[in-house]
């Protein structure tokens, strides 16, 4: 992982006496030396651990623990080759809403901090020649003013020294929101929404960046369009995933 820049730290520190940092568990200001996150907040987030699923990374319990895939990946095939998410999604639930709907922008360092720290082997392993960020809709990043995973994927770059490809994919169609379909509805809502429109990057091993993993379905949809254009290898970063997600 890269080091900070020598003076970064009085950088930080001063930009925190004029905008005070957030925590990205509670939301509250930050004291000043306590870095990204209060301390009452460090035990909070809950970090997926082995036993996990070994296509979508989601956490195995009881039976399932015995077993190397979750029961949702026993049932249906991914266009992805696997990933892993980093937080179990009822844990950080609102830091995820507030990250994405109130612009808690400042969170992605943190994000991208947790996940270099704690998935440094299996982002290692990937041996990846970019992040790729999962694309939200043109009118939808305006609105909204940035792309979460966008956020997340660029501070992961600087920590790692991977390049970020963040305008590679876009999303052509404007998607309804996929919370409330069924598995089938969500593969048909994604149908020729991502396209990519140009061919002089070549990549052979990505890693796509989002914030939460339900059913993979979105991450299939961009991987098709990804290997569709040569890419061999699709992985995944989430910042988290649910049981029975």
């Amino acid at each position: 992982m890269r080091d900070s820049k020598p003076g970064s730290g009085i950088k930080d520190a001063l930009v925190n006496m004029v905008f005070p940092r957030r925590c990205p568990v509670c939301d509250e200001i930050v004291p000043a030396g306590d870095g990204l996150v209060c301390r009452p907040c460090r035990t909070k987030p809950q970090y997926i651990r082995e036993p996990r699923c070994r296509r979508c990374g989601k956490q195995l319990a009881g039976a399932a623990g015995m077993g190397q895939f979750c029961h949702d990946c026993t049932q249906r095939r991914h266009v992805y080759d696997y990933g892993y998410a980093l937080y179990d999604y009822h844990s950080m639930q609102k830091s995820i809403y507030r990250f994405k709907y109130r612009k808690r922008c400042e969170y992605a360092a943190f994000y991208a901090r947790d996940i270099c720290e704690k998935l440094a082997d299996e982002i290692r392993i990937m041996e990846a020649d970019a992040f790729i960020p999962v694309p939200v809709h043109s009118s939808r990043k305006r609105s909204r003013g940035y792309n979460q995973a966008e956020l997340v994927a660029a501070e992961m770059s600087a920590l790692t020294g991977i390049p970020m490809y963040g305008k590679l994919v876009h999303r052509i169609k404007k998607t309804v929101p996929q919370k409330d379909l069924t598995i089938q509805e969500r593969q048909n809502n994604l149908k020729k929404a991502f396209n990519i429109r140009t061919n002089v990057v070549k990549l052979n091993r990505v890693i796509l960046v989002d914030d939460i993993y339900t059913t993979g379905s979105t991450l299939d949809a961009v991987a098709t369009e990804l290997r569709r254009h040569g890419v061999k290898a699709v992985y995944f970063i989430a910042l988290c995933i649910g049981e029975g997600m």
